[in-house]
Order: C-alpha cells, then structure tokens, then sequence
C-alpha cells in the first residue's frame, strides 16, 4: 500500500477544519484535510452563525469574510424575561460598529472551500485517501458526533437538556434595521428561549430563527405547515411579559410581525465536554504512531443561547495553528508540551463562558414563582449594571 506523509492531518472539513488547514499550510506546513461526507439532503441551508469580533478578524485574514449582505452587524441586541425582566446592548454605546455579526452558513463554507483549493501545501483527500495517510498531528474536527474520537478510545461526557432547537428563517413585515431579539419565556413544565437573528444586511427583512423548546412540543410544532409554524412564532415573539410597569420592557419585546417562514430543522441541546482534548496514538502492533488533538465540537458543545458554539471553535483553530505553526525549530508539529498547552488555555478560557451559559439555561428551565422573579430581577439589575455589563458584553464580543 503506498502511503502519504503530511505534517498534519485534519479530520473534519467543516468550518472549524478548513480555518485550521489555511492556518497552519500559511506556516508551511504540509496539510492533509479528510473530507467530511456530503450532506444527504439536497434542499436549501438555512444555518446562520453569530460570529464575534475576534472569529471576524481571524477569518478576515484568511481572506474568508462574505459580502456586507452575508454577514449581517448587529447594531443592538434585545432581550427580554418571562417576568418584565429586560436588557438592551447597543454596539455605538461601546463605540463599535457592531455587537456581532450573523453570517450566512453557505457562503462562508464556500470561501473556505475555495481558499482551500487553492492554497499550495494543502490537499483534499477523501476518506478513502485518509486510510493512507502517515502524519506527526492528527486534528480531530468532526462535530460533537465525531467518530474518530470514539476511535481513540475518549470519553465525551454529555448533559441532555430537556430541549430540542428548531431553526428556520423567517421574513418579516418590517425591516429589522441590525437589531437582534432574545425572549426567555414559559411553556408548559419548562422554559423556552427564541431568538431573531437579522440576515441581509441592515435593511433585510429576513431572520434566521433559533427557537428552544420543551421537547414535549417539538412534534406539534414540527407537523405544523409553514403559515402555522409563522402563526406560532409570530405569538412567542409577541407574548408581553408581566412587565414591572416600565416602558423600557414594551420597547425591548418589539418587533416586526412574522410573514412567512422557510423549511425548518431540529436537533436535541446538550452540554458535551472531552474529557481529553490531546494524546498519543499507537498503531495495530503498539507502535507509536503520532499525536492527536480535539478542536471545535469534537471537544467540546453548548447551548445555543449566546450564539457562542462556533467562535469557541475558531478560537481552538486559531490558537492551535499559532502554536504548532509558530513552535520552535526543535519541536516537531506533534509535541506534546504544545499540545497540553493548548488543552490547558482552551479549557481555561471556555470554562467561565460554558458554566455562564449552562447556569442561565437551568434557571430559565425552572417555572416556579421564585426562580422567575429571581431570573427576571437579576436580568433588569443586570441592564442597570454599567461597568458590569460592560464588560461581560465586550467578552462576548471578543
């Protein structure tokens, strides 16, 4: 069997894959990226990603940052309780042009695939291909689902919340003018999240949709056709909270009416962390056979509700690419120490970030009296917090 050698290869041509593949072939490095199979369905992609202003500049250099219509700023984002509780961010406020941007899936996948194809350094295999292959690194990029993880024998502990996601986009009767809208309600035995992303630049009329929903409801709202699924969305977007009296509470549920709405897609949430993001691998007769590292969702996934899945997953690539393409001369591109290092920043740094989102999921999951006029009256503190939000805000931001 005749085999070929690269420095690294990646598993996983998402887009947390081929950001690290420019990376690191930018080095000098010989990259082998593995293909992911092809999507089966063959309709429209609705995905669309709340990128910050740090994933912005990683993938502006790469040359990978789709037109000002595909990458939509979020000038101010709204959010509103179940109980009156309300905060507003404005990206002028911070002096930034905007909080976030919500970038169009297929676009940038598209400029990640042509940059791949043609950056010298970097080839393409397919998982035929990938069995032949020798390498000091393998990168594991797959998604949380990751088969080569379960290969190497790592454990990826999963917390299930009692939710499932349903995404769609939806157009609107009024343009959305780059505001962002979040409401925290309840229905049924638990609380449900639904955001409004804006799409099409500042004067688009279309949002991408992520509602989270009791799983109890996730059929009713499934078997629904589209004027029903708008008709559904159109209430729990317009539902007024038991405001406190205030005018700000009105002011931040507003939104435009919901029109009409596109095919829509589901999956269950849940908390995923590895419990080892890097090791040695050994081949069939126990010889060593290189390194590998998790990166993305193969380490670690979260709640949608801060829109902060596939920055933390740039920020792996965007570290691990500077250290294996920066490391000094006498260590080779799969040294442990520069791995463990990489394990322990990342972990480091995406630990307060995963324990703020998972605390804020199990207290709006809670319907009982105190729990709501603790969450509502924590969030209306929260808007009045100056310094505080502040910077919890520029966090976010990146």
């Amino acid at each position: 069997m005749a085999y070929s050698t690269y420095d690294i290869c990646i598993r996983g041509s998402g887009i947390v894959g081929r950001t690290l593949a420019l990376l690191l072939a930018r080095h000098r490095l010989r990259v082998g990226l593995v293909e992911s199979p092809a999507p089966a369905s063959s309709l429209p992609d609705i995905r669309a990603y709340a990128l910050n202003h740090r994933s912005q500049r990683l993938l502006a250099g790469l040359k990978c940052w789709p037109a000002p219509e595909l990458a939509t700023p979020v000038r101010e984002m709204r959010v509103t309780g179940d109980g009156g509780g309300h905060t507003r961010f404005e990206a002028e406020a911070m002096g930034e042009h905007a909080m976030t941007w919500i970038v169009d899936v297929p676009a940038l996948e598209h400029m990640l695939q042509q940059a791949c194809q043609y950056q010298s350094g970097l080839d393409v295999l397919s998982a035929d291909e990938a069995g032949r292959v020798r390498t000091a690194l393998t990168v594991v990029c797959e998604g949380k689902h990751s088969a080569t993880r379960a290969e190497l024998g790592v454990d990826y502990d999963v917390t299930p919340y009692r939710q499932t996601a349903i995404a769609t986009r939806a157009t609107l009767d009024a343009p959305h003018g780059g505001v962002a809208w979040q409401w925290f309600s309840h229905t049924g035995s638990m609380g449900e999240i639904l955001a409004f992303l804006p799409l099409g630049g500042p004067q688009g009329q279309e949002v991408a949709v992520v509602w989270s929903v009791d799983r109890e409801r996730v059929d009713d709202l499934l078997a629904l056709d589209d004027d029903g699924f708008a008709a559904a969305l159109q209430l729990a977007s317009h539902l007024q909270p038991e405001a406190d009296g205030s005018s700000a509470a009105a002011a931040t549920a507003a939104a435009p009416d919901v029109v009409s709405v596109a095919r829509r897609m589901a999956w269950p949430l849940q908390l995923g962390l590895a419990r080892r993001w890097a090791g040695l691998r050994t081949s069939a007769d126990g010889k060593a056979a290189g390194s590998w590292v998790l990166a993305g969702d193969a380490a670690h996934s979260v709640h949608p509700l801060a829109g902060q899945g596939l920055n933390l997953g740039l920020a792996d690539a965007e570290l691990l690419g500077a250290l294996v393409g920066e490391r000094p001369y006498w260590r080779g591109p799969g040294d442990m120490h520069l791995l463990r290092q990489y394990e322990r920043t990342r972990k480091a740094e995406i630990a307060p970030l995963v324990a703020g989102m998972d605390g804020i999921q199990q207290l709006f999951a809670h319907n009982s009296g105190a729990a709501r006029q603790l969450r509502n009256l924590g969030l209306s503190l929260f808007d009045r917090s100056g310094p505080l939000k502040q910077f919890i805000a520029r966090r976010a931001m990146g």
